[in-house]
């Protein structure tokens, strides 16, 4: 007779989303004759991997202070019927994927109920908010973890429950296609120069991100109006964000380039195609890195927010991939050094040859920190190691 595993799964954004699926398929890999029952806050490729969605996710990601402020009626209603379904359903284990706002606090009140805790992606504890870390010794009782340095980290802040898995970007961040393919299909010549954009996956950072892009854009078709321009999104649900952009850059008179195209779900591809990309901060440097595309890194938040944060970040770099390497290969644009004049002044300057393969060179040797693969499996195990109640 097949073993039962209850396991309640908790993904609040789209990149945990993304890893948690895999994490789950994963879990079947390694146990395939075990019957699992998956539930908890899911997005849709969780959903697909079957993951009874007792709260549905999409709509958790929001960032700053005022946005949770007004979204706080969800937050409270999507942990209670989480807390509720955690109670009646009584799993083997709880797996919460990073977004440690909302999982911090579950993970407390699910721990003192007597749930075993697993928290995969560790919150960037080592960036800002290093605090916390007594709620992950309290409260967590396996963490993780997907970046090299992190191991480390907790063991010299007294956290010794942690394992170092990999990421699980490494070898499966790829492109599914060549460039010269790429280009066919959407119209691209690629005997000509061709830059990314990658203006984030949330609503503020689209609004705050793509017009400072898409000037930067303009000044440099200015320049060399053979330069093509692609504006990559992981999914369709914020392109009309993207649309009012581009409309609201044309009522204001600035000239776009002749080749603006826009995307949908070719993020990869499109970064194998580009000469040099744009990129906001978070997992999306990491994936370009990995793919080896010369990059800019920007961000830009609320005035009050940056205030607010900015003070408590301990860290030497914003991107992620900067912090692989452990030195700035990639330069980093933020808040006010984020303007459109910066923006083109940088990606010309990454245009050029000898800085396009210097950087590609620097690149390669960070991505290859992050190990080679099999990260999901190896986490998948760690979970399964300690059999069900």
């Amino acid at each position: 007779m097949a073993k039962t595993r209850k396991i309640m799964i908790v993904a609040g954004e789209a990149s945990g989303d993304t890893h948690a699926a895999k994490l789950v398929h994963a879990l079947r890999d390694v146990e395939p004759d075990t019957d699992f029952q998956f539930f908890g806050a899911a997005g849709p490729k969780m959903r697909d991997e079957g993951v009874d969605a007792v709260v549905k996710s999409d709509g958790l990601a929001i960032v700053g202070l005022a946005e949770i402020a007004v979204a706080l009626p969800m937050f409270l209603k999507a942990f209670n019927d989480l807390k509720r379904a955690t109670v009646e359903r009584k799993p083997d284990v709880v797996i919460l994927v990073d977004f440690p706002d909302f999982n911090l606090k579950l993970a407390k009140t699910l721990m003192r109920k007597g749930f075993r805790i697993v928290y995969y992606i560790s919150p960037q504890l080592w960036a800002w908010r290093k605090y916390r870390v007594r709620s992950i010794k309290k409260y967590v009782d396996l963490m993780l973890t997907i970046l090299p340095f992190e191991k480390d980290w907790y063991a010299k802040h007294g956290v010794e429950n942690v394992e170092y898995v990999g990421s699980p970007l490494a070898r499966e961040v790829h492109s599914n296609i060549g460039k010269e393919e790429f280009c066919r299909k959407n119209y691209i010549d690629p005997s000509k120069p061709i830059v990314a954009l990658l203006p984030g996956s949330r609503h503020k950072e689209i609004v705050r991100i793509l017009p400072v892009m898409l000037t930067a854009a303009s000044e440099i078709s200015r320049q060399n109006e053979n330069i093509q321009f692609l504006i990559a999104m992981a999914s369709n649900r914020n392109m009309s964000d993207v649309k009012r952009a581009i409309d609201n850059a044309e009522s204001q008179g600035i000239p776009l380039p002749r080749t603006l195209n826009v995307l949908e779900g070719e993020t990869y591809d499109a970064l194998n195609a580009a000469d040099a990309a744009a990129v906001t901060s978070g997992t999306a440097t990491l994936e370009a890195g990995i793919i080896g595309t010369p990059m800019a890194i920007v961000y830009k938040t609320s005035t009050l927010n940056y205030k607010l944060f900015e003070p408590m970040i301990n860290v030497p770099h914003y991107g992620l991939i900067n912090l692989i390497a452990e030195k700035r290969v990639a330069t980093e644009l933020i808040q006010a050094e984020f303007t459109a004049e910066t923006l083109s002044d940088e990606l010309l300057r990454l245009l050029e040859p000898d800085t396009n393969a210097a950087m590609r060179a620097e690149l390669k040797i960070a991505s290859d920190k992050l190990g080679h693969g099999g990260a999901s499996k190896r986490a998948a195990e760690a979970i399964l190691s300690e059999p069900p109640a």
